[in-house]
């Protein structure tokens, strides 16, 4: 059994970025820019904001965190996606989810500039994506198949069983695993809440991708001898610890692993190479401005 290290991963995916950075700042050229915006006090975003943050500034990316109050309304704050849209020096920037109540998420998702949206959730990109175009592919769908390319997980002519269809991962990997390439070429059942004799379809997988939010929802005796298990649900269980409470997946991790060829841990799985990959569609953004501008 393999455990498929995110950490590891993603510190070798920065060191590479920062490598080019470096090159760019050696040659005069402008580094990239990613801006956070942030509505509100939620403490899970707070973290997850600075993180990006410290990442930016770990390869040499200018960083702006944009904090606005929880009583912002939609209006105020599409008038301030449409000021980063038309500020050049700024190549992406993120709408940390969730938003506060009076504010339409559909409505200020699709107001973010297609070529600014490092977070690959605009119809436009999204779109691309499906249509095998080059575009940003969201980044922890995209930090998945990194994952994958990496270890040379074998995809061509597998099972691969996504369990949930958000549009922020499940949906989307759905898609990605049955394009054409690697990682890709796979048979894709996509699963959810609905789905019926869902360890019968699990136990056929050679590939569970499961981003459900069920603590320990996938059990050993629902995947078969070899299968590969890649983990995004992150849950804050409670417990009586110091911190109040510890964090589990959507997998059985310890029963699981025993049987499975390639496995996720969490933490340290699929979490940390969505900031690197959104650093990587930043670099991107950048590269697509600077041949814009020619």
């Amino acid at each position: 059994m393999t455990i498929l290290d995110g950490r590891k991963t993603s510190n070798d995916i920065k060191n590479e970025i920062k490598a080019e950075v470096d090159k760019m700042k050696a040659d005069g050229e402008k580094v990239p820019h990613l801006a956070a915006v942030i509505v509100g006090n939620d403490g899970a975003s707070l973290t997850y904001v600075g993180s990006k943050v410290r990442a930016c500034e770990r390869v040499g990316f200018e960083s702006t965190m944009v904090r606005l109050p929880n009583t912002t309304s939609e209006i105020e704050l599409l008038d301030k996606i449409h000021e980063l849209n038309n500020n050049d020096d700024i190549d992406g920037f993120i709408i940390q989810l969730p938003l506060p109540p009076q504010i339409n998420t559909q409505k200020v998702l699709m107001a973010v500039h297609p070529d600014k949206d490092v977070d690959g959730f605009h119809p436009t990109n999204f779109g691309k994506m499906a249509l095998d175009m080059s575009t940003f592919i969201p980044a922890t769908p995209f930090g998945i198949l990194e994952l994958i390319d990496r270890y040379g997980v074998e995809t061509k002519g597998k099972h691969t069983v996504v369990i949930g269809r958000s549009h922020i991962v499940g949906r989307p990997m759905s898609i990605l695993m049955g394009r054409k390439g690697f990682p890709g070429n796979s048979t894709v059942t996509l699963t959810h809440s609905h789905t019926k004799n869902i360890t019968q379809i699990t136990s056929q997988a050679d590939i569970v991708i499961s981003a459900l939010g069920i603590p320990n929802f996938l059990k050993a005796e629902m995947v078969k001898d070899d299968a590969v298990i890649i983990d995004v649900g992150i849950t804050r269980v409670p417990d009586d610890s110091e911190k109040g409470y510890y964090i589990t997946g959507d997998v059985d991790f310890e029963n699981v692993s025993k049987k499975a060829s390639f496995i996720t841990p969490v933490p340290g799985g699929v979490g940390p190479m969505t900031i690197a990959m959104l650093l990587k569609n930043t670099l991107l953004a950048r590269e697509q401005h600077r041949q814009h501008n020619r």
